[in-house]
């Protein structure tokens, strides 16, 4: 699994483990920025190279394999600096409120980008070369299994006709960073397991 890693200007390495994302097929999705394949000066960095940051709002995308293709981080499992992590995000908040436990420092695309900071003059960087921000694979966990994956419809997309119901969102089953559930589509998960599960049992 992938761990984004954000090196501040004092030397501080923030990491977070991806456990949430969702991909933008390009010029045929039509929930993508890219979507019919026009290139524009807003959405350049999803036609570069992959592992490009593409970050006009305040989130972070990366570009993937796929003409204007890339992948929406939404949620990371903190790994290291939550402290820093939570000062940061304290500094968008108003004043008394809760402290943040440590599942919502970065259970959202929006929210990942404050406890990181992440900035929006980060567009273009490059996350395979870049000495303040890369992605570097997770040691403890390098492959996930297919079970531990759910697959379910994206978020904010509603308006878009049959890409609005096409699983694009993928996030770890049970983990408590995921920004938001989709009961659903594990109950299908879970459905499609046990038959399986009885399908396999019926041939011993």
């Amino acid at each position: 699994m992938p761990v984004l890693v954000r090196k501040l200007t004092d030397g501080t390495e923030l990491r977070g483990r991806v456990v949430e994302t969702e991909a933008y097929l390009g010029g045929e999705d039509k929930a993508s920025h890219s979507a019919g394949g026009k290139r524009k000066a807003r959405n350049t960095a999803m036609f570069m190279k992959p592992v490009t940051i593409y970050g006009i709002y305040l989130c972070m995308n990366v570009s993937s394999q796929g003409e204007g293709a890339a992948v929406l981080l939404r949620s990371l499992e903190p790994l290291r600096g939550q402290d820093v992590m939570r000062g940061l995000r304290a500094a968008k908040r108003k004043a008394g409120a809760k402290i943040l436990q440590e599942k919502e420092l970065c259970n959202g695309p929006s929210k990942l980008c404050q406890a990181l900071d992440i900035q929006r003059c980060f567009d273009h960087r490059d996350l395979a070369t870049d000495t303040e921000v890369w992605l570097e694979r997770d040691p403890e966990r390098e492959t996930v299994c297919a079970g531990e994956v759910v697959s379910a419809p994206r978020i904010g997309v509603e308006s878009h006709g049959e890409w609005a119901t096409k699983t694009l969102r993928f996030y770890l089953r049970g983990h408590p960073c995921v920004s938001v559930l989709n009961r659903d589509a594990e109950r299908q998960m879970q459905s499609s397991t046990d038959l399986h599960n009885t399908e396999m049992e019926r041939t011993v």
